[in-house]
Order: C-alpha cells, then structure tokens, then sequence
C-alpha cells in the first residue's frame, strides 16, 4: 500500500529529471501507467508516469506498507527488524518489492512484474501534503502526499542547499 508519495511537474518543474531531456528521463515523456526507475546513491527509486505524454510529469513513490509478500521483504530487508520500516524510503521501498532498473519501462497496468492495483483509499481528511524531501530547486512546492499518523512514512529531510 502505497503510504507516501511526491509529484514532479516534467517539463514545468526544475526539480524534475524530465525539466531538460536526457536519455535517462526519456521514459517520461512517453504513456503514463510506466515505471519510471533510475539509481541514486546506491540504490533504486521507482516513479509512476502520470503524463500527459511529452509532459513527462510522475509521481516518486517515496515510502508504502507491506500487505502481501511480508516473509520476501523481509528476505530482501533482513537487517530490518520493524516491519514499518521495510518500505520507508524510496529505497527501501524498491528493495522490498525488488525493484530494479530492470523494470524501468513496465507497463503498471498490467499484471507483471510490477503492477498498481485500485484498492478503497484512505478519506482525504487523513492525506496530508507539505514539501518535497532532499530538492534543491522548487523546494517548497508542498507536492509531497502522506498518510497521516501511518507509521511507514519517510521523515522529511529538507535539501541543505534549497
């Protein structure tokens, strides 16, 4: 279950890896539903393509809860003994699933092997927004989505530089 996310505006937002086109964000400015994975500092970050196409807008999937699979995210994640923390963290939310650059490019429309499933959200009085963590550029723009009070999220670390 997806417990926080952040928003990146592509072409409009500095902040944004599609703000100037690279080889590397070119994924973003195709169809939306794709999985948008790239590698930073060690490890993996997963991005939604929200679109629209040439927009290369996407949203970062920041930090989720484990509801199905617990005993593999364990496995992937055994120095970690608080199943809250199994998923903080756009890292650590890659490697629970088992993201990796190999499912740059998926299709989350479709069943396998990374897949998005509707499910009953939370009511809007419970999501709230702020900042966007560890940005230099449009720092302030309050386009991170939380749950509040749910124990997964990521502690917000603003940018030293912004």
């Amino acid at each position: 279950m997806i417990t926080e996310v952040e928003a990146y505006d592509g072409v409009n937002d500095p902040a944004s890896h599609a703000f100037t086109r690279t080889p590397r964000s070119e994924i973003m400015y195709g169809p939306p539903w794709r999985l948008y994975v790239y590698r930073i500092h060690g490890h993996h970050c997963a991005n939604v393509v929200t679109g629209p196409t040439e927009h290369a807008s996407a949203v970062l999937i920041r930090a989720g809860r484990v509801v199905e699979g617990l005993p593999i995210a364990r496995e992937r994640r055994p120095s970690v003994h608080d199943d809250d923390a199994l998923a903080r963290g756009p890292g650590n939310l890659t490697r629970a699933l088992g993201i990796t650059l190999a499912d740059k490019g998926t299709d989350l429309l479709s069943p396998t092997p990374v897949a998005l499933r509707r499910r009953d959200g939370p009511p809007a009085s419970n999501i709230r927004d702020g900042p966007r963590v560890g940005v230099r550029l449009a720092a302030d723009n309050p386009w991170r989505f939380w749950l509040a009070d749910e124990p997964s999220v990521s502690a917000y670390r603003r940018h030293p530089r912004a």
